[in-house]
């Protein structure tokens, strides 16, 4: 079950960077995460999916 509260918490992140506009490069936003530039390109795909913040994503 920590996992699942792990990854939901990395999402609300991205959300709150996105919204604040503080996600700087693909290396930095995944740096602030503390994930890959490869799972940050997964998890942004699957919120563009569900159309969470497909007004703040590029």
């Amino acid at each position: 079950m920590n996992v699942i509260f792990k990854h939901i918490t990395i999402i609300e992140r991205i959300d709150q960077l996105i919204r604040l506009q503080a996600t700087g490069s693909p290396e930095d936003f995944a740096s602030k995460l503390g994930i890959s530039k490869t799972k940050l390109y997964r998890i942004i795909n699957i919120m563009r999916q569900l159309n969470c913040t497909s007004h703040y994503l590029i």
